[in-house]
């Protein structure tokens, strides 16, 4: 490297910038990737694996690096070395959902940052058969692990059943009662919920759930139910729909008028939205005659007539742990610390004002 008049650097000749583009155009390692963010190796290859042991400052330099350099797995190498695939399935019933869909999109950015690719099969669960096939399909694409998705108790017990033949995880909203550990959607979520419509002036409620055969439904019904009984409040009762806007219209106008509660806690958004439909239909207002409030928070709440308080709840997080679950099973080592449930109260103009006011 030869330095002009001025002190800047220029080529050499016969190196006229070449190694510069040589190096921009080879794809990134991880050990570029650990120098750049200055830490090990091993503390990248953890990071793609999805380990939770990383220290968030640690996890927020290396993600700056793999973004900077545009850091893309080598697949067929990294397949070679190991001997196995580096591809997963998934098998999910329901990704027409809002909460599926967002756990799968969860699942599939987690792979691609551990470094495998995330085939997803879709069925019928009404069809007997079409589990079996999917497992077969599944197997058939050569896939280091499998991940299913279940929502329904039914769906559950048929994985549980299930010969996989690789690692396989069975990601499924567990039953507060039966396990006894509680989510923070359940011990954060309704409490806060029912608190701030409480605070508003509300002392009568009514739950409109989802299907008793979703555990997630029971879940939720049985928070609703706890957080107003210490509080003292009052039910109007539950009536069980089936996560639909449809069901959300006909609970509401199988009561009618006479609603008998001035706050409606719809076990999710678009259960909400066909209640809100009905009341307007009875001539009863939002929020000055009746509060409205869901759960899920889906990209159209905040679009309502009016916009929906409602409880944020975290999928993409549920489908990044179950990814790491499953990993772990893949490389036979300690399970990852899951995180809860994460939710968060989002207030909007649906409950603005209490009842009287």
């Amino acid at each position: 490297m030869a330095v002009d008049a001025v002190g800047e650097t220029t080529p050499s000749p016969g190196t006229p910038g070449e190694a510069s583009a040589e190096a921009a155009s080879k794809p990134a390692t991880i050990y570029d990737v650990a120098r750049a963010a200055g830490v090990s190796h091993q503390t990248v290859s953890r990071f793609l694996k999805g380990y939770q042991g990383i220290r968030p400052q640690t996890q927020e330099k290396v993600a700056k690096a793999l973004a900077e350099l545009r850091y893309r797995p080598n697949l067929t190498a990294r397949s070679l070395k190991s001997g196995r695939p580096h591809r997963l399935a998934a098998l999910t019933h329901e990704i027409e959902q809002v909460g599926p869909s967002r756990i799968i999109q969860g699942a599939s950015a987690a792979a691609r940052q551990a470094g495998y690719l995330l085939d997803i099969i879709t069925f019928d669960m009404t069809d007997a058969e079409a589990v079996d096939e999917a497992v077969r399909l599944a197997a058939s694409q050569d896939v280091a692990g499998i991940l299913a998705l279940a929502s329904t108790d039914a769906m559950t017990e048929v994985f549980e059943r299930t010969d996989f033949r690789v690692p396989a995880h069975i990601a499924a909203e567990e039953d507060d009662e039966v396990t006894g550990h509680r989510t923070e959607l359940s011990d954060v979520g309704f409490p806060s919920l029912i608190a701030y419509l409480a605070g508003l002036g509300h002392e009568t409620f009514l739950h409109i759930a989802g299907p008793s055969a979703y555990s997630a439904a029971r879940n939720r019904a049985r928070a609703y139910e706890r957080a107003l009984g210490d509080r003292g409040l009052a039910s109007a009762g539950t009536i069980h729909g089936d996560w639909s806007a449809k069901s959300g219209y006909e609970a509401v106008m199988s009561r009618g008028a006479a609603l008998g509660a001035t706050a409606i806690v719809a076990a999710n958004d678009q259960t909400a939205l066909g209640a809100m439909l009905a009341l307007r239909e009875l001539g009863l207002r939002i929020p000055e005659d009746v509060s409205v409030t869901g759960v899920d928070d889906i990209p159209e709440a905040a679009y309502f007539a009016p916009p929906l308080t409602t409880l944020r709840v975290d999928f993409a997080a549920q489908g990044r742990s179950a990814v790491q679950e499953l990993l772990s099973r893949i490389d036979q080592a300690p399970p990852p610390r899951v995180p809860s449930l994460q939710t968060e109260l989002v207030i909007r103009a649906s409950t603005t004002w209490g009842p009287g006011r």
